[in-house]
């Protein structure tokens, strides 16, 4: 599929009408009483809509029965309900999903499905492009563009819920049955949007996925990681691959300004975090740079005393990727180090990688469609 051909030019989109979801209840009232409703019955109105868009899925006001007719045209004279497109669908090997989503501006980000045996988790992304540099992750070469809204963010959600036709949004034999904040951008960089967003999936009344089951990854923006715990107790997940500064200043450009010292004190205090609830700290093995088995220790001491696991990361390459994956040996002997310290250190089995959906590799085609574009005007 030409990505490039699916984006429609600035100068002939159609003006988008404010749309439902993304909004909560107050919200809806407000909007419900925008659209003639009486204020008396703004808060029940409010609750009819909660219910059709994060309950039931709802994509027409038609759908919406238990609504009148009449305040259905009132509202959809001036709201529409809210669906981002699929600019390309692609399904790995290893039954991984990935959608290119199109945003209403024509901007592309990536969302990315991945069932297992006993769960099944929706990588969900916060930025178009990232505000990162990561040297080892693929989106960070790709230029920040803008933060999403909780419409946007939330909308990913109810886009993978649609094509793995999962509404109404009952908890048992779910397909998604996880929500990592992962995918392209740093979440905590969009705070507001991601947690307004948050809030919205984990009510009970809607799409009621628990917070124990949403992880928030960041790659260490101490000042909001507290603030993030207080305000919405997800679980917390940090970016780390290095243990000392010099290197993950190298790798992790973000370190400058917040060094390791801080990050740890930030996830000391994390609140909520404790054997049940633990911190999971993602470590990429990068060949000859962070692997040894030196390195393992110095990682045990680093985490010491905080209810913790470590992720290992084998380094998914991509065409001129400046690094390259630890060899299976120096992996194996570093997961010896960790286990033998008390941490789980699972190796994660890399996903999707035969259609880029793997960690680090989340990049969307909106440069490159934005290159093809220029192209053809200049042909």
């Amino acid at each position: 599929m030409n990505v490039a051909s699916t984006i429609v030019p600035e100068a002939l989109r159609i003006p988008q009408k404010p749309r439902l979801v993304g909004m909560d209840r107050p919200a809806l009232a407000a909007a419900a009483i925008a659209a003639g409703e009486l204020p008396s019955k703004g808060k029940m109105r409010a609750s009819q809509l909660f219910h059709w868009l994060y309950f039931r899925g709802a994509r027409s006001y038609d759908d919406m029965t238990t609504i009148s007719k009449e305040t259905r045209g009132r509202l959809a004279d001036i709201y529409g309900i809210g669906r981002e497109d699929i600019a390309r669908a692609q399904v790995s090997e290893d039954g991984t999903r990935k959608w290119l989503v199109r945003l209403a501006d024509g901007a592309l980000i990536e969302t990315v499905y991945i069932p297992d045996d006993d769960r099944a988790t929706l990588c969900v992304s916060s930025q178009v492009g990232c505000t990162l540099t990561c040297r080892f992750c693929h989106t960070g070469t790709q230029p920040w563009v803008r933060n999403l809204t909780p419409a946007e963010i939330i909308g990913q959600v109810m886009l993978a819920r649609d094509e793995l036709n999962e509404w109404p949004s009952e908890p048992e034999g779910r397909m998604i049955t996880n929500i990592v904040l992962m995918g392209m951008g740093e979440p905590l960089y969009n705070y507001d949007n991601v947690v307004a967003a948050l809030h919205l999936m984990m009510d009970n009344e809607g799409i009621a996925i628990s917070r124990r089951r949403i992880t928030v990854s960041t790659a260490g923006v101490v000042p909001m990681i507290g603030k993030l715990g207080d305000e919405t107790g997800a679980a917390l997940a940090i970016s780390l691959h290095a243990t000392r500064d010099e290197v993950r200043d190298e790798i992790v450009p973000l370190n400058k300004k917040y060094p390791i010292a801080a990050l740890m004190d930030a996830c000391r205090n994390y609140p909520g975090s404790a054997n049940s609830r633990r911190i999971t700290f993602e470590y990429v093995m990068l060949k000859g740079i962070n692997d040894s088995v030196q390195d393992a220790k110095e990682l045990v001491q680093l985490i010491a005393g905080i209810p913790a696991k470590v992720n290992l990361i084998p380094f998914n390459p991509w065409p001129g990727s400046p690094y390259e994956c630890s060899d299976a040996d120096s992996i194996a002997k570093f997961v010896e180090v960790v286990n033998r310290a008390g941490y789980s250190s699972p190796i994660r089995t890399p996903r999707g990688r035969d259609i880029l959906a793997a960690c680090g590799q989340l990049k969307s085609d909106s440069l490159r469609a934005k290159k093809a574009r220029s192209t053809e005007a200049t042909a």
